[in-house]
């Protein structure tokens, strides 16, 4: 397993956020984890990555324990692309995709050919190579995840969480955004809102509510009108399709 969750909880003062989550998720395939706001699924995301501290459970990382791997191998091994990142600094793709090195230097090291490499190949792999001179300010929502993405790329993880990278995006650069990601050769789990992207890119779904795992497995199998209903609150058909093995939703009104 690349990251194994095994039933981990989070809570937020006096309030449970994440209640005995478990899930697994094997090298290189993209788990999407699905569920209403506040269902816990950025909360999560951060304590895969140990941005926040789980009250009880163990989230293993290549069979170890995170708690016992020192925070700069894990910020070297793991990369978090969150919701908005937005500055008023006036910097350029480079700037932003450079920082994606940060882990990986030392106080006082040098800039080295190795980072260079790393920064160019994080810029190629998302089709931005030629904006690497551009400011930030003036890039589009689409453009300005892509960089977000291959700022993540930089630090050359093995494991890339992502929460809501389709957030604010239109059906074009939604399905760019998840395109490139699915085709990434690193491990990716990625909190998606939108339940037709995460059938047609993920390699397998979990459904939180609540804070807990109410659904877990193949695309195909775990997104039923059934469910749907009792967690999203809406009426759908779900139609499967038996050449790919993926599934089409319908939402109906009335």
């Amino acid at each position: 397993m690349s990251i194994a969750v095994d039933k981990v909880t989070f809570a937020a003062g006096n309030t449970l956020i994440v209640n005995g989550i478990s899930l697994t998720v094997e090298k290189g395939k993209v788990l999407g984890l699905l569920g209403p706001n506040g269902s816990g699924k950025s909360s999560l995301l951060r304590l895969i990555c140990r941005l926040r501290k789980v009250r009880s459970g163990i989230i293993r990382l290549g069979g170890n324990d995170i708690a016992a791997i020192p925070r700069g191998d894990i910020a070297r091994r793991i990369a978090l692309v969150e919701q908005q990142a937005t500055t008023e600094t006036q910097v350029t793709v480079m700037d932003v995709v450079r920082l994606g090195r940060t882990p990986h230097r030392g106080p006082l090291s040098a800039w080295s050919a190795r980072d260079d490499a790393a920064v160019l190949d994080a810029l190629g792999r998302v089709g931005m190579q030629g904006r690497a001179a551009q400011l930030w300010q003036t890039l589009s929502g689409g453009e300005r995840q892509r960089v977000h993405i291959a700022r993540a790329l930089a630090q050359t993880p093995s494991e890339l969480l992502l929460d809501e990278p389709t957030n604010h995006l239109d059906i074009q650069h939604q399905l760019d955004i998840l395109g490139l990601v699915s085709k990434l050769d690193v491990t990716c789990i990625i909190a998606l809102h939108d339940l037709n992207l995460a059938a047609m890119f993920c390699d397998s779904l979990a459904v939180l509510q609540e804070g807990e795992v109410v659904a877990a497995g193949a695309p195909e199998d775990v997104l039923t009108e059934e469910l749907i209903g009792r967690v999203f609150g809406v009426r759908a058909h779900v139609q499967k399709s038996l050449v790919h093995g993926r599934c089409n939703i319908q939402y109906m009104t009335g």
